[in-house]
């Protein structure tokens, strides 16, 4: 296959959330690994394949519309292929073909690593390869990875969700939740920070219920405490915990844990009992609350974001100002705001008390001004404060009249800030004193206290050294070989 495939290139284009993400770069190292190269940017690739979300809104349109317009396109590329991955395509499957019959593969959730086999199938047979399958063939991290970062990487705990939330379709597109051994994950993270990589992100629908497959309800929480024993890890952080499932163990193993971030992603969805009733959530406002309190009371500096669903079938203008209300006690860094859609296929779909489009809209506007003024007083008490600043590539901007580069804070707040000459790489990590404050990003425009080079950067210097070379970044064979043999944003 290798032959066939070489010299031709690709390109992904990913959609949702974090485990799409990481997803991609699972995908992108089975395409290196068969013989296919990135696309040089401004070129047509010879194959793009689409890593699809089925939980944003307008997913299935977004999706088509991109699919239309790569059709002129590789009507005048002979031998271009086009590849439909993800969650939109575990739910559509062969409806995608139908639709856009210029479509050569379709693949699912469970299936990523028949990618190449299924192009190079419908490149010799001249015809549609849909392959659906309905369990997981072998957990994502056993297969090859080419990662976007050199110095931050994805690391998937588990696949699939356990839980029954009314809005959501991704239990019945990603399975039943699947454990990964804990050895297998901290060899996966001690292999990764050989590599030079100082961020790991440990990803699972439900992190906090990591460990029930095997046995052992406290195992998320001795998780974290292991990563702390890692050389050369500097941050872990995770995502997403369920309120419904959060534990003291977790809170004491974060404080107490050096490298796991002072930084809490905490989805809310409502401020409404009632409406968290409808959700199926299993947790009430003052539940979640109490988790803010004790999480604040073990680490007073840690920033917590959330999910918020405004428009839930049934919400009226008081569930609302509940909501509203709650978001003002929480005192939130940031909050992701969502406007409810009906997913065919979910309970609420077909609920009654569908709320008018107009009213959904309105109440979302008055959310997101609300969610914006809590975080900027937030952000705002950081001021004249000394932060971490690991530089990233792809955050924010670089300001074209101030030159600022950007990169996040211990606590994952985007921090944009004046570098010092030479400027750092990314990678790299600066201290500097926080001198304005925005809802979305704080502001650094004094000299930096400090700049330390790291491993990270130098991963990162290497990688854009190969590439000045001709040559692209390989696959991660480290990550992946120490893997062999393991049976292993969207709302949550």
């Amino acid at each position: 296959m290798a032959g066939a495939a070489s010299h031709r290139s690709f390109d992904i284009r990913t959609y949702g959330c974090q485990m799409n993400m990481h997803d991609s770069e699972r995908l992108a190292g089975l395409l290196e690994a068969a013989g296919y190269r990135r696309a040089p940017a401004g070129t047509d690739p010879d194959v793009v394949v689409f890593n699809t979300c089925a939980v944003r809104e307008n997913a299935d349109n977004r999706l088509y519309g991109n699919l239309g317009h790569l059709l002129p396109v590789k009507s005048s590329h002979p031998g271009m292929q086009i590849a439909v991955g993800g969650c939109l395509a575990q739910k559509d499957r062969a409806t995608i073909t139908e639709r856009a019959p210029w479509v050569d593969v379709v693949f699912g959730t469970h299936n990523i690593g028949s990618l190449p086999v299924l192009l190079e199938r419908a490149r010799v047979q001249q015809q549609a390869q849909v392959e659906i399958l309905e369990s997981l063939e072998r957990f994502p991290s056993v297969l090859p990875v080419s990662r976007e970062s050199a110095y931050s990487a994805w690391v998937a705990i588990s696949v699939g969700c356990n839980n029954t939330c009314t809005f959501c379709i991704v239990p019945s597109l990603r399975g039943r939740e699947e454990d990964r051994r804990p050895g297998d994950v901290l060899a996966e993270v001690e292999a990764l920070a050989s590599d030079g990589v100082l961020e790991v992100t440990l990803l699972g629908q439900n992190v906090n219920s990591y460990g029930v497959g095997f046995g052992d309800r406290l195992a998320f929480g001795k998780l974290l405490r292991s990563c702390g024993n890692v050389a050369g890890l500097e941050r872990v952080r995770f995502t997403s915990p369920h309120p419904r499932d959060f534990t003291g163990d977790v809170i004491e193993a974060m404080a107490e844990t050096p490298n796991v971030m002072p930084q809490l992603h905490m989805p809310l969805q409502s401020g409404s009992d009632a409406v968290l009733r409808a959700m199926r959530r299993a947790y009430r406002r003052e539940k979640y609350l109490a988790i803010l309190d004790r999480v604040r009371a073990a680490m007073p500096d840690a920033a917590i974001t959330t999910d918020i669903i405004v428009g839930f079938p049934g919400e009226t203008e008081q569930d609302f100002a509940d909501t509203l209300d709650l978001v003002r006690q929480a005192r939130f860094a940031g909050a992701f705001t969502f406007q409810y859609s009906i997913r065919p296929g979910t309970p609420a779909a077909d609920m009654p008390d569908q709320v008018p489009p107009d009213v959904v809209a309105d109440r979302y506007e008055r959310l997101a001004a609300v969610v914006a003024d809590v975080s900027w007083q937030e952000n705002k008490r950081l001021l004249g404060r000394e932060v971490e600043v690991l530089v990233a590539v792809g955050e924010g901007r670089k300001d074209a009249a101030t030159h600022r580069m950007s990169g996040r804070a211990r606590d994952n707040r985007l921090v944009h800030f004046a570098p010092p000459e030479p400027a750092p790489r990314p990678g790299d990590v600066i201290t500097t004193v926080i001198t304005g404050a925005t809802p979305h990003y704080l502001l650094a425009d004094g000299v930096p206290v400090s700049v330390r080079s790291t491993r990270g950067g130098d991963a990162w210097q290497a990688r854009q050294d190969r590439s000045a070379g001709g040559r692209s970044a390989p696959v991660d064979e480290a990550s992946a070989s120490v893997l062999l043999g393991m049976p292993g944003r969207a709302p949550r």
